[in-house]
Formats: C-alpha cells, structure tokens, sequence
C-alpha cells in the first residue's frame, strides 16, 4: 500500500512546490525587473499621495472633471450585509450587470442615462457616446474613447472658464492609439486626462 501511495504524494508535494510557490515567485520577480510600475499596481502619485491607478477607473461626477464609463460594481449594503448596493469602481466587486440586451432593467437605465448626460451637456446635439450610458464587464474601466471624451470638452471648458477648442486640444494630446498599432482601439485614460486638466486649469 505504502509502495504504491508514496510516489503519488511525492507528486503531489513535488508540484505543489512547483506550482504553488516557484513558478509564482518566479513571475513575480520577473516582473518585478521587466515591468516594475505595472507589476506594483501602475499607481499614479501626486505630490507624493497615491491618487488611483491607471487600470482601475474612479467615480468622477463633477462638471469640472472628465467623466467615465458608468459602473455596475455593488457592495454589501450596510445596513443589510445580505443586500447590495451600487458601489461604482468597487474593485473588490468587479463585474459587470450581466443584463441582456431585452433587459427592461437595461434598456430603462441606458435610457435614463442618456437623459441625464444630455442634461449635463446642452451644448451637444449629436448621438451621445455609447460607453458614457453603458457599463463595461468589469465595471472598473479606467479609459473611455476619444469620441467620449471630446464629448464632454464644452461642459468642462465652461466649468473651468477655459477656451473649448484648447480643452479639445488637451483631451486629444492624450489620446492613446492601439497597443503595437493593431491590437484594441484608440482611448483615453480619464484620470490622467483629469490630472492634466488640475494642471492646467486649477479648480479654485
């Protein structure tokens, strides 16, 4: 019995070291050296505080600010831990409403979103972005697209008492294209955009 249990728990303890605590360390490490910025979270710092990450989205809603894809993430209700509650850009909860395309639950709140962003904006009369009314799978998403963006340039320049066309100028500095020229499409990092926004334009 022994003979023939032994070179299974041998296996089994060989690939538990391999698995659960080489390989890991050595991805680790490597990526430690190769991408140290990206391997630590890609934290975005400002005057030496840690402000948010480039790959988790924040819930911005003031008119001075960009504003990005809207988030479907929930929370424990506090005063019922069996409920949820809207918790936009949880990252402990990423995930996306998971309705269908027939939803009502859908199709209403695309519905209410769109009233309340053109409420925000009248200044534009074209078709509203679709991923400013539309959450992405994750919910975390910290880009939008340069459409998106330069949709809200006429609220934000009126916000912070700047030209129009240079706040456009602004958001297209900071378009990024496609990764290696082919994969994905172009986007913008709606914190960073913020930041440069601050910068730029101090909110006083």
């Amino acid at each position: 019995m022994l003979k023939e249990l032994r070179p299974a728990l041998v296996m089994v303890a060989a690939m538990t070291v391999l698995t659960g605590l080489a390989y890991p360390l050595a991805v680790t490490g490597l990526a430690q050296i190769a991408f140290p910025w990206q391997a630590k979270g890609s934290l975005i710092e400002k005057d030496g505080q840690v402000i948010g990450s480039a790959q988790i989205g924040q819930n911005f809603t003031g008119p001075t600010y960009l504003w990005g894809r809207p988030s479907a993430t929930v929370a424990a209700d506090p005063a019922d831990p069996t409920k949820s509650v809207a918790a936009p850009y949880n990252a402990a909860a990423s995930g996306g409403s998971n309705l269908a395309p027939s939803s009502r639950a859908l199709v209403d709140g695309v519905a209410q979103a769109i009233a309340a962003i053109r409420a925000a904006h009248p200044d534009q009369t074209g078709p509203v972005p679709v991923d400013l009314v539309t959450a992405s799978a994750s919910g975390l998403d910290p880009d939008i697209s340069p459409a998106a963006a330069l949709w809200q340039a006429g609220r934000i320049a009126q916000a912070r008492h700047a030209p129009v066309e240079e706040v456009k100028a602004l958001i297209a500095r900071h378009v990024d294209g496609r990764q290696f020229g082919f994969l994905g499409e172009p986007h913008v990092n709606v914190l960073d955009v913020n930041l440069a926004l601050d910068e730029r334009w101090p909110v006083k």
